[in-house]
Protein backbone atom coordinates (compact mmCIF):
# COMPACT_ATOMS: atom_id res chain seq x y z
CA UNK A 1 0.00 0.00 0.00
CA UNK A 2 1.11 3.93 -0.47
CA UNK A 3 2.75 5.20 2.50
CA UNK A 4 3.86 8.93 3.63
CA UNK A 5 6.46 7.98 6.04
CA UNK A 6 8.56 5.33 6.40
CA UNK A 7 12.09 4.44 7.25
CA UNK A 8 14.46 5.56 10.58
CA UNK A 9 13.08 8.51 12.56
CA UNK A 10 14.84 9.17 15.54
CA UNK A 11 13.15 10.25 18.60
CA UNK A 12 15.55 13.57 19.34
CA UNK A 13 17.62 13.60 22.70
CA UNK A 14 17.75 16.68 24.31
CA UNK A 15 21.36 17.62 25.56
CA UNK A 16 21.41 20.30 28.72
CA UNK A 17 24.74 22.47 29.38
CA UNK A 18 25.91 21.16 33.16
CA UNK A 19 23.78 24.15 34.43
CA UNK A 20 20.59 22.57 33.41
CA UNK A 21 19.96 25.01 30.24
CA UNK A 22 19.22 23.64 26.69
CA UNK A 23 22.27 23.10 24.93
CA UNK A 24 21.26 24.51 20.92
CA UNK A 25 24.87 24.38 19.76
CA UNK A 26 24.69 20.46 20.43
CA UNK A 27 21.31 19.97 19.69
CA UNK A 28 22.45 21.29 16.58
CA UNK A 29 25.46 19.01 16.16
CA UNK A 30 22.74 16.08 17.14
CA UNK A 31 20.51 16.99 14.20
CA UNK A 32 23.38 16.70 11.69
CA UNK A 33 24.63 13.79 13.31
CA UNK A 34 20.82 12.62 12.41
CA UNK A 35 20.88 13.99 9.50
CA UNK A 36 24.34 12.61 8.36
CA UNK A 37 23.26 8.74 9.09
CA UNK A 38 20.54 8.90 6.64
CA UNK A 39 17.12 9.31 8.98
CA UNK A 40 14.21 9.94 7.04
CA UNK A 41 12.45 12.03 9.57
CA UNK A 42 12.92 13.30 12.91
CA UNK A 43 10.72 12.65 16.17
CA UNK A 44 11.07 15.89 18.48
CA UNK A 45 9.51 16.39 21.40
CA UNK A 46 9.11 12.74 22.59
CA UNK A 47 9.91 10.47 25.58
CA UNK A 48 13.21 10.66 24.49
CA UNK A 49 13.77 14.27 24.53
CA UNK A 50 12.40 14.53 28.70
CA UNK A 51 9.74 16.51 27.07
CA UNK A 52 7.77 16.14 30.35
CA UNK A 53 10.55 17.87 31.88
CA UNK A 54 10.74 20.33 29.77
CA UNK A 55 9.02 23.98 30.78
CA UNK A 56 6.85 25.72 27.43
CA UNK A 57 9.99 27.88 26.88
CA UNK A 58 12.22 24.54 26.53
CA UNK A 59 9.80 23.25 24.14
CA UNK A 60 9.98 25.62 21.69
CA UNK A 61 13.60 26.36 21.23
CA UNK A 62 14.00 22.56 20.93
CA UNK A 63 11.38 22.51 18.24
CA UNK A 64 12.84 25.87 16.54
CA UNK A 65 16.91 24.93 17.07
CA UNK A 66 15.69 21.04 15.26
CA UNK A 67 13.66 23.31 12.84
CA UNK A 68 16.38 25.71 11.66
CA UNK A 69 18.95 23.01 11.60
CA UNK A 70 16.77 20.69 9.83
CA UNK A 71 15.97 23.71 7.53
CA UNK A 72 19.72 24.41 6.94
CA UNK A 73 20.38 21.32 5.36
CA UNK A 74 18.29 21.96 1.98
CA UNK A 75 17.44 18.95 0.03
CA UNK A 76 18.40 16.92 2.90
CA UNK A 77 16.06 17.86 5.61
CA UNK A 78 13.30 15.62 6.50
CA UNK A 79 9.90 15.40 7.89
CA UNK A 80 9.59 16.86 11.60
CA UNK A 81 7.16 14.92 13.37
CA UNK A 82 6.74 16.31 16.59
CA UNK A 83 5.13 15.56 19.87
CA UNK A 84 1.94 17.56 20.95
CA UNK A 85 2.41 16.12 24.67
CA UNK A 86 -0.41 17.18 27.45
CA UNK A 87 -2.85 15.48 29.58
CA UNK A 88 -6.19 16.08 27.85
CA UNK A 89 -7.98 17.05 25.13
CA UNK A 90 -7.85 20.80 24.66
CA UNK A 91 -4.09 21.38 26.44
CA UNK A 92 -3.33 18.68 23.08
CA UNK A 93 -4.85 20.65 20.76
CA UNK A 94 -3.36 24.26 22.04
CA UNK A 95 0.31 22.40 22.35
CA UNK A 96 -0.33 20.74 18.79
CA UNK A 97 -1.13 24.46 17.06
CA UNK A 98 2.38 25.85 18.82
CA UNK A 99 4.45 23.16 17.08
CA UNK A 100 2.76 23.31 14.23
CA UNK A 101 3.22 26.80 13.43
CA UNK A 102 7.21 26.25 14.70
CA UNK A 103 7.34 23.97 11.60
CA UNK A 104 6.07 20.15 12.31
CA UNK A 105 5.20 18.15 9.65
CA UNK A 106 3.11 15.80 11.26
CA UNK A 107 2.32 15.74 15.19
CA UNK A 108 2.36 12.19 17.86
CA UNK A 109 -0.39 13.07 20.01
CA UNK A 110 -1.18 9.61 23.14
CA UNK A 111 -4.02 8.94 24.38
CA UNK A 112 -4.90 11.01 27.84
CA UNK A 113 -2.99 10.83 30.99
CA UNK A 114 -3.69 11.68 34.62
CA UNK A 115 -7.06 12.19 33.46
CA UNK A 116 -7.15 8.69 32.51
CA UNK A 117 -10.41 7.84 29.45
CA UNK A 118 -11.58 4.62 28.56
CA UNK A 119 -11.83 3.76 25.07
CA UNK A 120 -14.92 5.19 23.78
CA UNK A 121 -13.50 8.48 24.96
CA UNK A 122 -9.88 8.15 23.53
CA UNK A 123 -11.72 7.80 20.50
CA UNK A 124 -13.18 11.19 21.34
CA UNK A 125 -10.11 12.69 21.84
CA UNK A 126 -8.38 11.68 18.91
CA UNK A 127 -11.29 12.54 16.63
CA UNK A 128 -11.27 15.98 18.15
CA UNK A 129 -7.43 16.60 17.76
CA UNK A 130 -7.97 15.72 14.27
CA UNK A 131 -10.95 18.53 13.58
CA UNK A 132 -8.84 21.06 14.97
CA UNK A 133 -5.15 20.31 13.19
CA UNK A 134 -5.02 20.05 9.61
CA UNK A 135 -1.13 17.89 9.75
CA UNK A 136 -1.13 13.83 9.69
CA UNK A 137 -1.32 12.81 13.33
CA UNK A 138 0.56 9.57 14.49
CA UNK A 139 -1.25 7.92 17.84
CA UNK A 140 1.86 7.15 20.42
CA UNK A 141 0.96 4.02 22.08
CA UNK A 142 2.91 4.01 25.04
CA UNK A 143 1.22 2.43 28.45
CA UNK A 144 4.47 2.80 30.42
CA UNK A 145 3.70 6.85 30.23
CA UNK A 146 -0.29 6.90 29.82
CA UNK A 147 -1.12 3.73 31.47
CA UNK A 148 -3.91 3.06 29.02
CA UNK A 149 -2.93 0.91 26.33
CA UNK A 150 -4.38 1.72 22.74
CA UNK A 151 -6.74 -1.19 21.50
CA UNK A 152 -5.84 -2.48 17.98
CA UNK A 153 -9.25 -2.29 17.03
CA UNK A 154 -9.91 1.69 17.54
CA UNK A 155 -6.33 2.42 16.22
CA UNK A 156 -7.81 0.15 12.73
CA UNK A 157 -10.84 2.44 12.62
CA UNK A 158 -8.96 5.62 13.39
CA UNK A 159 -6.79 4.60 10.71
CA UNK A 160 -9.73 3.71 8.21
CA UNK A 161 -11.84 6.97 8.97
CA UNK A 162 -8.74 8.83 8.29
CA UNK A 163 -8.33 9.97 11.80
CA UNK A 164 -4.81 9.24 12.13
CA UNK A 165 -2.10 8.36 9.54
CA UNK A 166 0.00 6.10 12.01
CA UNK A 167 0.58 4.32 14.72
CA UNK A 168 4.06 4.68 16.65
CA UNK A 169 4.37 2.33 19.02
CA UNK A 170 6.60 2.09 21.84
CA UNK A 171 3.99 -0.37 24.18
CA UNK A 172 6.40 -3.43 23.93
CA UNK A 173 3.59 -5.74 23.38
CA UNK A 174 5.17 -7.63 20.30
CA UNK A 175 1.61 -9.39 19.67
CA UNK A 176 -0.48 -6.31 19.58
CA UNK A 177 2.04 -4.90 16.87
CA UNK A 178 1.55 -7.53 14.89
CA UNK A 179 -1.96 -7.95 15.21
CA UNK A 180 -1.91 -3.84 14.42
CA UNK A 181 -0.24 -4.34 11.50
CA UNK A 182 -2.16 -7.57 10.11
CA UNK A 183 -5.04 -5.43 10.67
CA UNK A 184 -4.30 -2.22 8.99
CA UNK A 185 -2.13 -3.53 5.96
CA UNK A 186 -5.15 -2.50 3.77
CA UNK A 187 -5.30 0.83 4.68
CA UNK A 188 -3.50 3.19 2.41
CA UNK A 189 -1.56 5.61 3.81
CA UNK A 190 -1.64 4.03 7.46
CA UNK A 191 2.48 3.81 8.65
CA UNK A 192 3.16 1.61 11.68
CA UNK A 193 6.16 2.37 13.20
CA UNK A 194 8.34 0.15 16.22
CA UNK A 195 10.18 1.72 19.00
CA UNK A 196 11.66 -1.36 20.14
CA UNK A 197 15.02 -1.06 19.21
CA UNK A 198 16.12 -4.77 19.48
CA UNK A 199 13.42 -6.38 17.09
CA UNK A 200 13.35 -3.91 14.58
CA UNK A 201 14.18 -6.50 12.38
CA UNK A 202 11.44 -8.66 13.39
CA UNK A 203 8.68 -5.83 12.59
CA UNK A 204 10.16 -4.72 9.62
CA UNK A 205 9.77 -8.86 8.38
CA UNK A 206 6.04 -8.27 9.54
CA UNK A 207 5.50 -5.49 7.43
CA UNK A 208 6.08 -2.16 9.87
CA UNK A 209 7.30 0.80 7.64
CA UNK A 210 9.59 1.70 9.77
CA UNK A 211 11.13 2.19 13.07
CA UNK A 212 11.81 5.41 15.68
CA UNK A 213 14.72 4.22 18.09
CA UNK A 214 16.22 5.95 20.86
CA UNK A 215 19.33 3.89 20.16
CA UNK A 216 19.25 5.89 16.85
CA UNK A 217 20.55 9.07 18.28
CA UNK A 218 23.80 7.03 18.69
CA UNK A 219 23.78 5.10 15.96
CA UNK A 220 20.93 6.39 13.23
CA UNK A 221 23.38 4.67 10.49
CA UNK A 222 23.18 1.36 11.60
CA UNK A 223 19.39 1.60 11.79
CA UNK A 224 19.67 2.89 8.22
CA UNK A 225 21.75 0.21 7.40
CA UNK A 226 19.23 -2.31 9.01
CA UNK A 227 16.57 -0.80 7.00
CA UNK A 228 18.18 -0.82 4.01
CA UNK A 229 18.75 -4.39 3.93
CA UNK A 230 15.42 -5.20 4.91
CA UNK A 231 14.01 -3.38 1.81
CA UNK A 232 16.48 -5.46 -0.17
CA UNK A 233 15.08 -8.65 0.99
CA UNK A 234 18.41 -9.44 2.56
CA UNK A 235 17.29 -10.71 5.96
CA UNK A 236 20.25 -12.26 6.99
CA UNK A 237 21.88 -8.92 6.92
CA UNK A 238 19.42 -7.06 8.83
CA UNK A 239 19.22 -9.49 11.00
CA UNK A 240 23.16 -9.37 11.40
CA UNK A 241 22.60 -5.41 11.71
CA UNK A 242 19.98 -5.96 14.35
CA UNK A 243 22.25 -8.61 16.90
CA UNK A 244 25.25 -5.40 16.59
CA UNK A 245 23.00 -3.02 17.80
CA UNK A 246 21.65 -4.86 20.17
CA UNK A 247 24.99 -5.62 21.46
CA UNK A 248 24.75 -1.86 21.56
CA UNK A 249 21.61 -1.37 23.44
CA UNK A 250 23.39 -3.13 26.30
CA UNK A 251 24.75 0.60 26.98
CA UNK A 252 21.58 1.24 28.34
CA UNK A 253 22.08 -1.43 31.26
CA UNK A 254 25.50 0.21 32.54
CA UNK A 255 24.25 1.59 35.59
CA UNK A 256 22.71 -1.02 36.78
CA UNK A 257 19.66 -0.20 39.28
CA UNK A 258 21.30 2.70 40.89
CA UNK A 259 19.55 4.79 38.48
CA UNK A 260 15.23 5.11 37.16
CA UNK A 261 14.97 3.24 33.95
CA UNK A 262 14.29 6.66 32.51
CA UNK A 263 17.35 8.01 33.75
CA UNK A 264 19.46 5.00 32.63
CA UNK A 265 18.43 4.81 29.20
CA UNK A 266 18.30 8.37 28.60
CA UNK A 267 21.72 8.89 30.35
CA UNK A 268 23.15 6.14 28.14
CA UNK A 269 22.27 7.95 25.19
CA UNK A 270 23.60 11.30 26.10
CA UNK A 271 26.56 9.90 27.81
CA UNK A 272 27.91 7.82 24.34
CA UNK A 273 27.34 10.74 22.35
CA UNK A 274 29.44 13.13 24.62
CA UNK A 275 32.29 10.28 24.01
CA UNK A 276 31.08 10.65 20.63
CA UNK A 277 32.48 14.58 20.94
CA UNK A 278 28.73 15.29 19.56
CA UNK A 279 27.65 16.54 22.62
CA UNK A 280 28.96 18.90 25.28
CA UNK A 281 27.41 17.62 28.82
CA UNK A 282 25.51 14.43 29.69
CA UNK A 283 23.17 16.66 32.14
CA UNK A 284 19.46 15.24 32.63
CA UNK A 285 16.71 17.24 33.32
CA UNK A 286 16.02 17.32 37.10
CA UNK A 287 15.60 15.52 39.45
CA UNK A 288 17.33 12.54 37.22
CA UNK A 289 21.10 12.21 37.83
CA UNK A 290 23.83 11.66 35.25
CA UNK A 291 25.63 9.07 34.55
CA UNK A 292 28.98 8.49 36.26
CA UNK A 293 32.47 7.93 35.30
CA UNK A 294 32.39 4.28 36.07
CA UNK A 295 29.39 4.12 33.87
CA UNK A 296 30.84 6.58 31.54
CA UNK A 297 33.92 3.84 30.84
CA UNK A 298 31.22 0.84 31.05
CA UNK A 299 29.26 2.77 27.60
CA UNK A 300 33.05 3.20 26.40
CA UNK A 301 33.61 -0.36 26.06
CA UNK A 302 30.85 -0.94 24.33
CA UNK A 303 30.89 1.64 21.79
CA UNK A 304 34.65 0.85 21.02
CA UNK A 305 33.91 -2.66 20.35
CA UNK A 306 30.96 -1.60 17.81
CA UNK A 307 32.93 0.61 16.26
CA UNK A 308 32.07 3.77 17.66
CA UNK A 309 35.34 5.15 18.60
Amino acid sequence: MSTQFQGVIPPVVTPRHADGSIDTASLTNVTKHLLDGGVAGLFVLGSSAEVPYMTNAERELVVSTIAEANASAGADAVPLIVGANEQTTNRVIEEAKKVIDLGADAIVVTSMYYAIGNASETETHFRAVRAAVDKPIFAYDVPVRTHFKLPTDLLVRLGRDGVIAGVKDSSGDDVSFRQLVLAAKDIPNFDIFTGHEVVVDGALLGGAQGVVPGLGNVDPRGYRNLFDAAQAGDWAKAASEQDRLADLFEIVYTPNGRVSGGAAGLGAFKTALQLMGIIESNTMSVPMPSLNETETTAIKVILERNGLL
